[in-house]
């Protein structure tokens, strides 16, 4: 079998030739469904680094969740067993159907959404916003945009949790003619989250015991909330 990685970055190539920065997406996942392929980041159980902030972090489980590119869904199935009322959109479709399948019991509301052009309703919705692996799996061709619309998600006094692989390089991160997905953020990257209104709280670089050298973002973003002025 071809190795995964490489059979994503193959798809991506493809995409990206024809302008078309996320209809590799859907491709994968309907390989997938059928048996023609493997999705490399799906290990069947919430990102450890998500489990961990969990565990740590003193957000409140109340209010409404929005997990982006959610793939298979078990990141979605995490933070609805935290007691969030969690919506969780992926833009490819054989991905949600696979996700409702996969949790046929679920309290999760799977969508099929584009991050690049995102419902106007879930403008400063949700009480916390959850974007793992995904910007990342976008060239920087729009990379600002969906970084921007990420952002535009969370709430007077909502949270947004940023999980990514990181690099060191300041140029040329995410061309199209750069290796990848994944493109890896750099700091800057991960800072332009922020803004005005959207304040960090923590920015961890955490090294990968999986790979030496290698290191992934965890950041932590707040923002303020309006109804206390």
């Amino acid at each position: 079998m071809t190795d995964p990685d490489e059979h994503v970055r193959r798809l991506a190539g493809e995409s990206l030739a024809g302008d078309d920065p996320t209809g590799w997406f859907e491709r994968l996942y309907a390989q997938a469904g059928a048996g023609e392929a493997v999705v490399p980041w799906d290990r069947g159980a919430p990102h450890a680094l998500l489990v961990d902030w969990a565990d740590r972090s003193d957000v409140r489980a109340a209010g409404r969740a929005l997990v982006v590119g959610c793939g298979l869904g078990s990141d979605a199935e995490f933070v609805a067993g935290l007691g969030f009322d969690t919506v969780a959109f992926d833009v490819s479709a054989s991905a949600v159907s696979a996700s409702r399948e996969r949790f046929p019991a679920s309290e999760v509301s799977y969508v099929v959404a584009d991050l690049l052009s995102p419902p106007e309703p879930w403008t400063g919705a949700f009480d916390l916003v959850v974007e793992s692996l995904t910007v990342q799996s976008m060239p920087h061709s729009v990379r600002a945009a969906a970084i921007e619309n990420v952002t535009r998600f969370v709430a007077p006094g909502g949270v947004l949790l940023v999980i990514a692989f990181g690099t060191d390089g300041a140029d040329q991160v995410g061309q199209v003619g750069r290796a990848g997905p994944p493109w890896p953020l750099t700091c800057g990257d991960v800072e332009s989250f922020g803004n005005d209104e959207l304040h960090p709280v923590r920015v961890e670089r955490i090294d990968n015991a999986d790979q030496p050298g290698a290191f992934r973002w965890r950041a932590e973003f707040r923002r303020g909330d309006r109804r206390s002025r």
